[in-house]
């Protein structure tokens, strides 16, 4: 079906420039549209004070906002797809796509009676292998977002405790968030049952909806830590130590002399307290591992090689056992046994449930993994590696199509732009780097469509080394990585070295503090600290990134950036919870950026200071009266350049290279280390 081999530099730039022209005119129709509406509202709140009718065109103007979102994401797709369709990969396109319609189409069945036949006792179905939990246990489960994820478990439990009552009042821990938003089954949102939990313990809680929900009526405990010391304890368990002392979280809410300690929902209980100048965390003894691999042999060896991540495995593993509990494994498919690439001894595992539905990563079954995810050493064993304007092109168009990741505007291709261009200034060759979830990866993305992520080392808090992190719903993996290690690992390597991370923000108060974990005052509003304290602390450069003002309306015009509505300000008096705590980033020499729609601002002594403003901004009237925060104005205030708001003509210029030759040989000598 290979139509055209045509991977044409200029028809890609057409298709592109189409794009774009489609995504102005529908910005254009949509402000517009939203102008008619807030008019309209005007009038009725004015002449006509009908509550009733200003409700009801509020409803009808979030429906057309969804509306053209949805219209935003077709064109994005359909011009991908016609770019896959016409080149060399159109075949692979066109059976990946099947594959993804068929996995949309059945994504709600699980298959939790199956068991194959003729196999050893230790191969049982999910109904049975649920079943074996006791009750008010302390269960862990692997995975990382959407990937490894141990669905087949959830939808089990859920049913069996519906049906039986049992198990019930569990304890249950995860590192990393694992839940779908409300809007995707198979996730850890199943087990919102009440009764069936009595605490969750998670390090990123904000996709789990429904169990924030619970927590909301009382229903569930809930606590959260930052995910390296999550990932530490579950180490440390293997050797029967339950508590660890850490500086991570000092000064922030995770410290008891300033917040709640691991409290999410009232609590009797802390896993967080104070023991002189350190925190010490704890988790109780993990009594009932569930892991998610790619393959169990005929005796019960496990296999781990064809994952895109392993996160906790290893460690969560040894941790049951070594607290006399039992694990369970759920894999793709029995294959032979291979001794030389066994990754886990069937002698550590209990129960073997085979769930063909298995997933490699979301959306993308194990049993049709995809080769872009694993590390190139393997990929080279299996013909070679992996074409990365396809793969990138693939993971685009299935974020799009499940529609559970934000669609990013022009005006927030400006803010990636404006930061990628403060990260290029600012960050040598050969660094260490991390990039946070949401925002944020749209930097990784210009870096690599710039050419310069080749230069760059970067890593992901799951354990992946390498290569090129992916967004939406794939956070967590990369783009033919060098090597994918346990959570634990990479923070220990954090700890050792980190040189520049770009992470979101939700509130920046005037001391430059800033809050990342919770949206607002309910428990449905938290999102947790997730590795945010781990990386923010290790890093030596941190740039943050996001919209100046919450729900603002922003339009390019020929002279830069126009605010059309204003919103509410995210640069606050006092952030409401401190997930970045500046004093400390001074104290520890720290450079510290906050980019956002209006410029960029700078952590300094006295406070935060803007030091450059986009085409179009007016300082007073776009930005300090529309903070709540003291912003203090270099006296070198500069106006960018309006290629930054266009992109026309727009170069990043050249990573630094001070020091290249020496930090290259120690990044050589890690590598190769990790490579074997």
């Amino acid at each position: 079906m290979n139509f055209i081999n045509f991977d044409n530099y200029l028809f890609k730039n057409f298709l592109k420039n189409i794009r774009s022209k489609v995504e102005m005119f529908l910005l254009q129709l949509e402000e517009g549209s939203f102008q008619t509406f807030d008019d309209l509202k005007k009038y009725i709140h004015t002449v006509l004070p009908d509550l009733f009718l200003f409700n009801l065109l509020d409803s009808q103007q979030k429906q057309i906002s969804e509306f053209f979102n949805l219209l935003y994401r077709i064109n994005l797709i359909t011009s991908e797809m016609i770019l896959n369709l016409i080149s060399k990969n159109s075949e692979r396109f066109v059976k990946n796509l099947i594959d993804l319609l068929d996995y949309r189409i059945h994504w709600d069945e699980f298959p939790i009676d199956y068991k194959p036949d003729n196999t050893l006792p230790l191969f049982i179905s999910a109904r049975e292998a649920v079943s074996l939990i006791p009750n008010e246990s302390v269960v862990y489960s692997s995975g990382f977002a959407a990937n490894g994820r141990c669905s087949i478990f959830f939808r089990a439990l859920s049913e069996h405790f519906k049906e039986k009552g049992y198990p019930n009042q569990l304890t249950w821990i995860s590192v990393s968030a694992q839940g779908g938003r409300g809007k995707a089954p198979g996730t850890i949102e199943e087990l919102a049952e009440p009764g069936l939990l009595k605490e969750y313990i998670c390090g990123h809680l904000e996709t789990a909806k429904k169990l924030l929900e619970l927590g909301e009526k009382g229903f569930l405990e809930l606590h959260t830590m930052p995910q390296g010391e999550l990932s530490f304890l579950i180490e440390s368990q293997k050797n029967g130590i339950y508590s660890i002392l850490s500086d991570t979280g000092r000064g922030t809410f995770l410290d008891p002399e300033i917040g709640n300690g691991s409290c999410v929902t009232d609590s009797n209980k802390s896993y967080i307290r104070v023991n002189g100048d350190m925190l010490e965390y704890s988790l109780p003894p993990i009594q009932v591992a569930l892991i998610s691999v790619p393959y169990a042999d005929v005796e019960g060896n496990l296999y781990l090689d064809k994952s895109a991540v392993i996160t906790e495995i290893y460690d969560a593993v040894d941790a049951a056992k070594h607290n006399k509990g039992i694990v369970i494994a759920a894999v793709s498919e029995i294959i032979p046994v291979n001794k030389s690439r066994i990754s886990i001894s069937s002698k550590k595992i209990d129960y073997v449930v085979v769930n063909p539905k298995n997933e490699q990563v979301g959306g993308v079954k194990q049993r049709n993994y995809w080769k872009t995810f694993l590390p190139k050493k393997i990929q080279e064993q299996e013909g070679g590696i992996e074409d990365i304007d396809f793969s990138i092109s693939m993971i685009k168009i299935i974020n799009n199509i499940l529609g559970i990741t934000p669609y990013r505007k022009e005006v927030d291709n400006i803010i990636a732009r404006l930061a990628t261009y403060v990260f290029v200034q600012n960050v040598y060759k050969n660094s260490i780097v991390n990039i946070g979830i949401g925002l944020p990866e749209e930097v990784s993305r210009l870096l690599y469509e710039s050419g310069l992520y080749q230069d760059l080392i970067f890593t992901t808090e799951s354990g992946v080394y390498g290569g090129l992190p992916v967004s939406g719903i794939f956070f967590g993996a990369s783009i033919n990585p060098d090597a994918i290690y346990q959570s634990s690992w990479m923070f220990h390597q954090y700890d050792k070295r980190l040189d520049v991370s770009v992470l979101g923000m939700l509130e920046v108060d005037s001391e430059g503090n800033v809050n990342v974990s919770e949206k607002g005052p309910s428990i449905k509003e938290f999102v947790g600290p997730g590795g945010f304290p781990n990386i923010s602390k290790n890093a030596k450069l941190i740039i943050f990134v996001g919209p100046f003002m919450w729900k603002s309306k922003m339009i390019i015009t020929s002279e830069g950036l126009k605010i059309q509505k204003r919103g509410k300000s995210k640069f606050v008096r006092r952030v409401s919870q401190i997930t970045f705590n500046a004093r400390n980033a001074l104290k520890n020499q720290k450079k510290v950026y906050y980019i956002t729609d209006v410029g960029i601002f700078q952590l300094t002594e006295k406070g935060i200071m803007l030091t450059d403003i986009l085409p179009g901004i007016d300082v007073f009237k776009d930005i300090l009266e529309n903070s709540e925060a003291n912003i203090l104005i270099s006296q070198n205030l500069k106006t960018l350049d309006i290629s930054f708001v266009t992109g026309q003509n727009f170069n990043f210029g050249s990573l630094k290279e001070k020091n290249l030759q020496s930090r290259s040989k120690n990044q050589n000598k890690t590598l190769e280390k990790i490579l074997n």
